[in-house]
């Protein structure tokens, strides 16, 4: 009999000393991380950026965790969208060999003569810069780039970062808001 209680207080010491270390860690895990004024994210600054397109292949996630993003305040809505239409069409339409973006990311919606709203489908977007570079080129460069915070793995060092020839990727701080562009 005292064998048998012997056993169960031996599981019961391992099950609370068990249950104890856990706790201890995830306390330790939590209050590293709660209230931590320095955390720090990635961030392009659309200012610096040259839409090169090695954001669309540098990145480490298989589909870039860059995207276009449209300041649609600058916008003017053009018929003729640089960043929509390749600049030297082989003729005036939308077909898609006349358009910029290798993946149809970007749809056209026609607004009113002679009117269209251009919306990117972040989903189909790999961040290749191809429609910043023809919108700031001939455009008002409402098309920009920006790192999107949730789908960045948020890498110690940013592969991006590194090889951006612009360095118009840097570390700030996570409660600072999107650069944008405009």
């Amino acid at each position: 009999m005292d064998e048998q209680k012997d056993k169960l207080h031996r599981r019961q010491f391992l099950r609370s000393s068990l249950r104890n270390t856990a706790l201890i860690a995830a306390g330790i895990a939590i209050g590293k991380y709660a209230g931590q004024s320095n955390a720090t994210v990635w961030q392009i600054d659309p200012a610096k950026c040259t839409a090169c397109g090695k954001c669309a292949t540098a990145c480490v996630k298989k589909i870039s965790a860059v995207k276009c993003l449209h300041a649609y305040a600058m916008c003017g809505y053009c018929d003729l969208c640089t960043g929509f239409l390749n600049s030297q069409p082989n003729e005036r339409s939308t077909a898609a060999e006349n358009q910029l973006c290798p993946t149809a990311a970007i749809v056209r919606t026609f607004i009113e003569d002679p009117y269209y709203e251009y919306k990117i489908i972040e989903e189909l977007c790999i961040g290749c810069g191809k429609c910043v570079k023809g919108c700031g080129e001939f455009g008002n460069g409402s098309l920009y780039l920006q790192i999107k915070r949730e789908l960045c793995e948020d890498c110690n060092e940013c592969a991006l970062a590194v090889q951006c020839p612009a360095q118009a990727i840097s570390r700030v701080p996570a409660d600072k808001p999107y650069l944008h562009n405009g």
